[in-house]
């Protein structure tokens, strides 16, 4: 009988240690660092709002079907058109911005793929004068493909005005 509790006791903490391995842990160090540098490249530094859709491309699969959700419009279709409609929808208008995630990240892993959740703040300045602030929701569908983890969905809500 005591050989037994003591196979019960290793194989629990073998599955305990399995289970958290595999689904990662609600404060990923490797999403932390690359949720900030999603983040990062998608800010506008003054007067270099064309580069930036260029610099967030890294983030995201190239693949023509997939499905991205913004603040506006409703959807885009693959890569092409979300970076298209992104310049015009956001970047155009803004002369710089800050995008800046806050501190309640969430990381759930499922071996290959990935999702995030974290909630954001917006700040820019408008290039017809102005302001603008938004604090948002984002989540993202990851996939790890060639050693690099790529954006294969994503989400980005923002509440309604109260």
């Amino acid at each position: 009988m005591k050989r037994n509790g003591r196979f019960g006791v290793v194989l629990a903490i073998a599955l305990t240690s399995s289970a958290t391995a595999f689904a990662g842990t609600a404060t990923d160090a490797e999403f932390k660092t690359l949720i900030d540098g999603y983040y990062k490249a998608w800010t506008i530094p003054e007067g270099k709002g064309a580069e930036v859709p260029d610099n967030a491309a890294r983030y995201y699969a190239k693949d023509a079907g997939l499905v991205f959700y913004d603040l506006a419009p409703m959807k885009y279709d693959g890569w092409a058109q979300y970076k298209e409609g992104v310049m015009k929808a956001f970047i155009d208008g803004m002369s710089s911005s800050s995008f800046v995630p806050n501190d309640d990240l969430r990381v759930t892993r499922r071996g290959t793929v990935a999702w995030t959740t974290v909630t954001f703040h917006i700040s820019a300045k408008l290039k017809k004068g102005g302001s603008m602030a938004v604090d948002g929701r984002h989540t993202a569908i990851w996939e790890k493909r060639g050693g690099k983890w790529l954006i294969v969905h994503e989400h980005v809500s923002a509440p309604l005005p109260e």
